[in-house]
């Protein structure tokens, strides 16, 4: 892994990897076909998972491992995936509730974003995002702001994995005050991260189709093709932005983006609440991705997406939390519970979005709509060393009659007591290994006292 950047500080790095292993409990691997394994033991060398199965079936290896995780009374499983977050907006937790999305967004949000953030606040407020990801499960997530030096460099710090993209918008924006330079600037984004690590991808996000012109939205799926990276984008968010779309260029907004060539297999939609069922064919036709936002498309009054059309139709699906300023947490395991429950209220059927579905949305199936599920996202001999263990020592977890039933609809984030990603130990035992949440904390309590307008 490149460390030598400059503009990252060394002595916040998480420490090197170390062999490991992770001793009992039961394993939920999401393995395709795999059942839960009870007494597992998992070996992990460097970042990579090299045995998993029955303790009894896998011997320890002389002088293995140096380090030890214990997993009794515990499920182990796959890390999780957060495929849409804006991190850094920890800062605005609790800032503009109760608002329609247009007011939240044009008097409130782009208003506040225009005053006070800086690299400085982004850095911090994406580190305190980091934490919360670390302490509720979270092991790579993909996300899109401004100013997005400070996030790739609070993730690096932070030891987790991530889809890193610059913000493009036309409109003057925090770090690109002419909107002419969103392009230059992100393709500079892409240029200087572009290999650093095999943890961070970089990328670019186009805020919508209605906030990005035809140019800039055909420029920013070519250049992220040149390199190689999947492009982010808001879609079909409100009814609202449908009208305006149809308006504006005669077609729906999936239509709109299939005709200048965007949707593809590199392409990553977040809500798609108003796609209609032939757009939905164009996105499993084109094989790109949607990534699912239930709580904050409720908060917002966004609407309800057509999960069980979505799904139904094999079209890559992950979760995602959106920012903490419409949501208000970065709690996948809220985000499950919430999606399962939506979707069957809303069909008026108990049968649809079953837990091992919305378990499998928020770790294999988002790691494959970002185009990771080669490396993570299931526990696999050969795969990263990406895996959370949660605790089952506690009231609401009891009794436990089906571990992915009790991940979905029980458990919560504050029940995860051991991450690791890329083989190193990012928390033990409810502890931070790297990062002082303490530190962090103060930092965005003393920079929230500034946000006013």
């Amino acid at each position: 892994m490149k460390t030598n950047n400059p503009e990252l500080n060394p002595s916040r790095t998480s420490k090197t990897p170390v062999d490991l292993m992770i001793q009992g409990g039961t394993a939920v691997t999401m393995a395709p076909g795999q059942q839960p394994i009870t007494d597992a033991r998992i070996l992990i060398k460097e970042d990579r998972i090299i045995e998993i199965g029955p303790s009894a079936e896998i011997p320890i290896p002389q002088g293995f491992p140096i380090e030890t995780v214990d997993a009794r009374d515990a499920i182990i499983m796959p890390g999780l995936v957060n495929a849409h977050a804006h991190t850094a907006m920890t800062l605005f937790r609790g800032f503009a509730d109760d608002l329609p999305l247009k007011e939240w967004l044009f008097e409130r949000i782009f208003p506040a974003e225009a005053n006070f953030l800086s690299p400085e606040t982004v850095y911090w407020g994406a580190l305190l995002g980091c934490v919360e990801m670390i302490t509720s499960g979270t092991t790579c997530m993909a996300d899109g702001y401004f100013f997005q030096d400070q996030t790739v460099r609070a993730v690096h710090e932070s030891g987790l994995r991530g889809l890193l993209a610059q913000g493009i918008i036309d409109f003057p924006a925090p770090g690109v005050p002419d909107p002419k330079e969103n392009i230059r600037i992100g393709r500079d984004f892409l240029e200087k991260w572009h290999h650093f690590s095999d943890r961070i991808t970089p990328g670019l996000f186009c805020h919508s189709a209605v906030t990005c012109c035809e140019k800039t939205l055909r420029r920013s799926q070519e250049i992220s093709r040149e390199y190689g990276t999947p492009l982010q984008i808001h879609l079909s968010e409100t009814s609202m932005e449908v009208s305006e779309i149809l308006k504006a260029h005669g077609k729906r907004p999936a239509q709109y983006l299939d005709q200048l060539g965007l949707l593809d297999s590199h392409l990553i939609a977040a809500h798609g609440v108003h796609l209609d069922k032939t757009e939905l064919q164009c996105f499993r036709k084109k094989n790109a991705s949607i990534i699912h936002v239930p709580e904050s498309n409720m908060k917002l009054a966004s609407g309800i997406a057509p999960l069980e059309g979505i799904t139904a139709m094999g079209i890559k699906t992950g979760l995602g939390t959106d920012g903490c300023a419409s949501n208000n947490n970065l709690d996948l395991f809220g985000e499950m519970d919430t999606a399962a429950k939506l979707a069957k209220v809303s069909t008026g059927r108990s049968d649809v979005a079953k837990a091992y579905q919305m378990l499998k949305m928020a770790t294999l199936g988002g790691a494959a709509a970002l185009g990771l599920e080669k490396e993570t996202g299931s526990l696999e001999r050969g795969k990263k060393a990406d895996i959370i263990v949660v605790n089952l020592k506690s009231p609401h977890l009891c009794p436990l009659f089906d571990p992915v039933s009790a991940l979905v609809y029980s458990a919560d984030g504050s029940d995860v007591k051991d991450v690791i990603v890329d083989g190193v130990v990012l928390m033990k035992e409810g502890v931070l290994c790297a990062l002082d949440q303490d530190e962090i904390m103060a930092k965005v309590i003393e920079i929230s006292k500034k946000i006013r307008l």
